[in-house]
């Protein structure tokens, strides 16, 4: 039988067996300590831009918002204007009718004169209506039928609503797109939340999942914002 050695025995009462070379956890620690610093790293980067692109796109919905109150303000100014324009139409059109209508009645008595002095009378807008009524040989029904006839008020009331119309559909779009800028705030404020999760004392391969989703999640909305219109 052979007798242990000294040395072995020493390993046997130890039991610590072989010695393990030195060092051998050190690169494990450095790697894992580099990671965090890397991680770290990104995590700043990626608050720090976040953070001015959501004060950007707080500060473009605003401006849009803006934008929108100045048009839908133009365009119910634009819809007054067009209204008051409207009520000058009809009240020439009120009184050429009138005056039409007592020369109707005096040609229909035969009394040329009266007729002839009431023509004098007609205003300019409904003269030409009239001469032109006359010389397409009166088969319209009466003057005011005849495109000639355009009485004041008339194209400045067209031209207004349609302007109205006009700022109206510029004040909708201008709204979506500060509503488009506001919705980019959220996706950021979830960049925000994912990076900061991903600074908590949590296992290393969660923290780079929501580090990761983070990073995506500002890229695309990096992406999304500058399809977007800018306002300064």
């Amino acid at each position: 039988m052979t007798t242990p050695s000294n040395s072995d025995s020493a390993t046997t009462a130890t039991g610590t067996g072989p010695a393990a070379p030195a060092g051998a956890k050190k690169p494990s620690k450095k790697s894992r300590k580099r990671e965090q610093q890397i991680r770290d790293i990104v995590a700043v980067f990626v608050l720090s831009v976040t953070a001015v692109l959501t004060a950007w796109c707080g500060f473009e919905a605003s401006k849009w918002g803006g934008e929108m109150s100045i048009a839908f303000s133009q365009a119910s100014s634009a819809r007054i204007q067009a209204a008051s324009a409207d009520g000058e139409a009809r009240s020439a059109r009120q009184f050429d009718l009138s005056i039409y209508s007592q020369w109707v009645v005096a040609t229909a008595d035969g009394n040329e004169e009266l007729a002839g002095y009431i023509q004098e009378r007609f205003t300019p807008h409904f003269a030409l209506a009239f001469d032109a009524w006359q010389e397409g040989g009166m088969v319209e029904n009466g003057p005011f039928t005849v495109e000639e006839y355009v009485p004041p008020g008339t194209v400045e009331a067209a031209e207004l609503s349609e302007r109205a119309d006009t700022k109206f559909a510029e004040a909708l779009e201008n709204n979506q797109r500060g509503d488009n800028y506001s919705l980019l705030t959220v996706l950021f404020a979830l960049v925000l939340f994912l990076t900061a999760m991903s600074q908590r004392n949590i296992k290393a391969w969660i923290a780079r999942t929501l580090l990761g989703l983070a990073v995506v999640v500002d890229i695309v909305g990096i992406t999304v914002l500058l399809t977007f219109p800018i306002k300064i």
